[in-house]
């Protein structure tokens, strides 16, 4: 007699499935490190075009949402009094930002290795289960 196991094989597709989620998850997450620490770049720089046109005070203060917390540090002290000094902060603040950056990328790299192995290993005690089921009952 011939047993039907197409919902077993969905069951095992769908463990499947799974795994390739996290993988997808990741390879999005991977890079919004990346992306925000661009834009926050491309504002510093910004910022250092800004700092030597006739209406410095306000385009720098318009650049503050772009800076998020770059702007604390870029804009501590007399920002218009010293020109060295803004340049001096803008550089420091650039190295901050993108070694910050870079340690939110390790962090989320070593979470979405954490998850896929779980669903990985998941996956193949579920699949297991599933196939030895479905030899007892074919047997």
């Amino acid at each position: 007699m011939a047993t039907d196991n197409s919902s077993w094989t969905g069951f095992l597709v769908a463990t499947f499935g799974a795994v390739g989620l996290v993988g997808a998850a990741g390879i999005y997450g991977a890079q919004i490190p990346y992306e925000h620490a661009l834009v926050r770049d491309a504002a510093l720089t910004q910022a250092l075009a800004d700092f030597r046109a006739p209406d410095a005070a306000a385009r720098l203060e318009a650049l503050r949402p772009a800076l998020d917390d770059s702007a604390e540090h870029v804009f501590a002290g007399p920002v218009l009094v010293e020109p060295g000094g803004f340049a001096a902060r803008v550089a420091a603040e650039r190295t901050r930002m993108w070694g910050a950056f870079r340690l939110e990328a390790h962090n989320i790299r070593v979470r979405m290795f954490i998850g896929l192995a779980a669903f990985t290993a998941g996956g193949a005690v579920f699949g297991a289960m599933i196939l030895s089921i479905v030899g007892r009952r074919g047997a």
